[in-house]
C-alpha cells in the first residue's frame, strides 16, 4: 500500500508540443501541460465544461518517449506522483508550483 500514497492518475490532452531540455549530464527532461475536461449539468440543467490544466514533468526515458510522440492534441494517460516547489521569479515574488512528476505514460487514440 505505500505506493499509494502518493500517486496521480490522469488522462488528458497535450496543451503544446513538449519542451525538451537536454541537461549537462545528458539527461533529458520533458515538460508539458494537459488538459482534463469534467462535464456536468448546473443548478439550470445546462451542460458546463470544466476544464483543468497539470502540469506534467518526464525525466529520461519516459522524457525520450514525450519527444519523439508527444505533440499538441495527443490523448495521453500518465501515472506519477504530485510534487510541489517554489522559487522566486525575476521580481523577487515568490511562486509556488504543483506538478506531476511521471513515471509511466501511455498513448491514447489514433495514430
Amino acid at each position: 500500500m505505500n505506493t499509494l500514497r502518493n500517486k496521480v492518475q490522469l488522462i488528458g490532452n497535450l496543451g503544446n508540443n513538449p519542451e525538451i531540455i537536454t541537461l549537462e549530464s545528458g539527461k533529458k527532461l520533458a515538460k508539458f501541460s494537459i488538459a482534463t475536461n469534467e462535464t456536468y449539468k448546473n443548478a439550470k440543467g445546462e451542460k458546463v465544461t470544466d476544464t483543468q490544466w497539470h502540469n506534467v514533468v518526464a525525466w529520461e526515458k519516459t522524457a525520450e518517449i514525450a519527444e519523439k510522440y508527444l505533440e499538441k492534441g495527443k490523448e495521453v494517460a500518465i501515472e506519477g506522483k504530485l510534487t510541489s516547489r517554489s522559487y522566486d521569479d525575476k521580481d523577487g515574488v515568490k511562486r509556488y508550483v504543483t506538478e506531476i512528476i511521471a513515471n509511466e505514460m501511455l498513448l491514447l487514440g489514433s495514430k
